[in-house]
């Protein structure tokens, strides 16, 4: 009886030991401690907005003042996150360099008489993220950020409002690849 007992206390005492200790996410950078700052450069337009219209191309385009958006939201996602400051060139530990390359506005789903009903919006960057000596820490080509919006229904969107949503989207995911070092 005793031998029972103590097996169940055994197990007890193990089962709140693994519950205890979690199962190891942090919300903690990944960063070695030796970088706290990070300076967010302008990110270029890069967008080839003088191409010919192709299959390819039909649903590209631009809208004036993205990529200046864009890196204000990158910066605001840094300041929100926490884990690196926000801080000047010259003062920082890290370089994030970027450039827009893609803005589409993509048709996704069409009712029965061939109007568009779904629409992704989609920007794409290539990024670079240095130290302050100038070493490449990582580079990333092809870099998105995306929302989907319908023109109808109970969720009906603007496309303004997609290309914010976008433009969350991918500064989450800068913040998420610059932090976590995937």
């Amino acid at each position: 009886m005793r031998k029972i007992c103590l097996r169940k206390f055994a197990a007890v005492f193990l089962a709140a030991l693994i519950f205890i200790s979690g199962c190891g996410y942090t919300t903690q950078s990944l960063l070695p401690t030796e970088f706290k700052k990070i300076y967010v450069d302008n990110f270029v337009n890069k967008i080839k907005v003088t191409d010919e219209s192709s299959d390819a191309r039909m649903y590209r385009g631009y809208r004036p003042g993205m990529e200046i958006e864009m890196t204000r939201k990158i910066r605001d996602k840094y300041v929100f996150d926490g884990n690196l400051k926000v801080a000047n060139r010259e003062d920082a530990d890290l370089i994030l360099k970027g450039e827009l390359v893609d803005f589409r506005h993509e048709a996704l789903r069409y009712d029965r008489n061939d109007n568009i009903e779904e629409y992704r919006v989609r920007m794409v960057v290539n990024m670079e993220l240095q130290t302050k000596d100038g070493k490449t820490r990582w580079q990333e080509n092809n870099f998105a950020g995306e929302s989907l919006y319908r023109t109808s229904g109970p969720l009906v969107k603007t496309e303004t409002q997609a290309i914010l949503e976008a433009e969350d989207d991918l500064a989450r995911r800068v913040v998420e690849r610059t932090i976590e070092e995937w």
